[in-house]
């Protein structure tokens, strides 16, 4: 081992033997610990006396095991440093001085390595290591102190094999078997196994883990915050950690950025069960700090797509809301009210094409295509209200739109053009764009605006290119063939 390497491992060996001690400190001030899920019948489990006990213990093994600490160094170390350097190439030479200013991110992430080896022991189907899982539950506790980084990305992880009493790493969920497998039999009759099954003590010390969080900081509430995000994805744990019951207190959390990832997790908490989603959307939309509004409004969408008419009440509260950004996400979502009611929709967007901030109505004009399609007379007149709308990114978009229809359907168009005469609309504007974009229809469009000619229909479009292979006809007999050939093999020889 060279020299350089020996100096940066003695100096992350140091960091994770402190670090280690604070994690258990932390992780063990809510006393007692929680049972182990799996134990051996052989040897019942010892409960710790003292958290000085498991303090004591977890620094003897980190000290005792230093092989194991050297492997574990190696994989981190070829985990994090950048791959710009050739295979061959050692990462502690090449990358010392990127590794020694990065000795505690380097730290962290061997804790939670040895935090996944203990809890992996403690897990051990032919024989639970008890001790280690004392060790494994105060260290993740200890360890789960900010929402960002491996607190987030392993720490949920290690609980959800604690939920389910399984080893760090296990495959949950099988793919479909098929005749892409080698070993596949059509005949046979396989046994699916669907989901995750949840372990009752394993569920028992996750809650406690998740209390311990709860109970905690505002940064550890946001950690939790993250966890539950990512646990939603496994509907078979929700119920069981009583996540709905923990976004409910924290949709009254006293800080404000935990309050905001809370609705983040709103949609799927409607997915899982509709009456809760709804009364935690109530609790969340209450709440008067612009943040939570805003972040309300971010997932407006995915409301309407689960409330439908109890997602109404939001959308027509946040239309009202003084606020620029929640007032821009809200107009944004205006279009799916056409979902539940075109009348409804329609009505909507004729008060907010009057709205007095510019964002409100150009989130207006990507809703028109559909407009056009259900309603094509234009009776109430909203195009030639946005059109005459001073702002100039409401008109750009409005001349797209209308050179676009005027390439699919011109009958249309025309009766546009005709609608916007009747409210006295200024065409100028589209007239330039067209002159640039299509010389040739502007002319003619134009003469015809002006009662100099005829309405301009649809060009023809030039038939499409086939293969003469396409349509080869009725193939000859097999005997006329073989004369064919013979011709051409004698006129060859020839």
């Amino acid at each position: 081992m060279g020299r350089e390497r020996t100096k940066l491992s003695d100096r992350v060996f140091e960091a994770v033997a402190k670090g280690m001690v604070e994690a258990l400190e932390r992780g063990t001030l809510s006393w007692p610990l929680p049972q182990p899920p799996m134990t051996d019948p052989d040897f019942p489990p010892i409960q710790p006396k003292s958290p000085k006990f498991i303090i004591e213990q977890g620094h003897g093994i980190l000290q005792v095991d230093r092989a194991m600490f050297e492997a574990n160094l190696n994989t981190v170390v070829d985990l994090i440093v950048p791959h710009r350097m050739n295979l061959s190439d050692d990462p502690f030479e090449v990358h010392q001085k990127w590794l020694h200013r990065r000795v505690d991110k380097v730290a962290e992430r061997l804790l939670f390595t040895v935090a996944t080896d203990w809890l992996a022991q403690a897990f051990d189907q032919s024989a639970p290591n008890t001790d280690r899982w004392w060790l494994a539950v105060a260290l993740i506790n200890g360890l789960s102190t900010v929402p960002h980084g491996q607190p987030i990305h392993q720490g949920y992880h290690l609980v959800e094999s604690i939920a389910l009493a399984e080893r760090p790493g296990t495959w949950h969920t099988q793919p479909e078997v098929g005749p892409h497998q080698l070993e596949w039999n059509p005949q046979a009759v396989v046994p699916r196994h669907s989901g995750v099954v949840v372990h009752d003590a394993g569920v028992q010390a996750a809650r406690w883990l998740i209390e311990q969080l709860e109970n905690s900081g505002p940064q550890r509430r946001l950690l939790l915050m993250e966890w539950i995000q990512l646990l939603l994805h496994r509907p078979n744990l929700v119920e069981p950690l009583g996540l709905e019951a923990v976004l409910l207190r924290r949709a009254s959390d006293s800080d404000e950025e935990v309050a905001v990832r809370v609705t983040l997790c709103l949609a799927k908490a409607i997915e899982f069960n509709r009456d809760t989603g709804l009364e935690l959307a109530k609790r969340l939309h209450e709440r008067e700090e612009i943040l939570v509004k805003r972040g309300m409004a971010d997932v407006l969408t995915r409301m309407f797509r689960r409330l439908e008419w109890d997602a109404v009440p939001f959308l027509n509260d946040m239309l009202q809301d003084a606020d620029e950004g929640v007032l821009a996400a809200a107009s944004s979502t205006v279009g799916d009210l056409r979902f539940l009611d075109a009348e409804l929709w329609v009505d909507t967007m004729l008060t907010l094409s009057q709205h007095p901030l510019p964002v409100v109505r150009r989130n207006l004009v990507p809703f028109l295509r559909y407009y056009i399609e259900q309603f094509p007379g234009d009776n109430r007149g909203l195009l030639p209200v946005l059109w005459e709308d001073g702002d100039e990114v409401v008109r750009t978009r409005m001349r797209e739109l209308l050179m676009r229809l005027e390439e699919i359907s011109p009958e249309h168009f025309a009766a546009r053009l005709q609608g916007f005469k009747e409210y006295g609309c200024s065409l100028e504007p589209l007239w330039e764009s067209f002159a640039h974009r299509r010389p040739e229809r502007s002319i003619l469009w134009k003469a015809w605006f002006d009662g100099e000619g005829e309405q301009p229909t649809s060009p023809e479009r030039q038939p499409a290119l086939h293969s003469d292979m396409d349509d080869s006809g009725a193939l000859p007999s097999v005997d006329d063939a073989h004369a064919l050939l013979d011709q051409e093999s004698d006129s060859t020889n020839d």
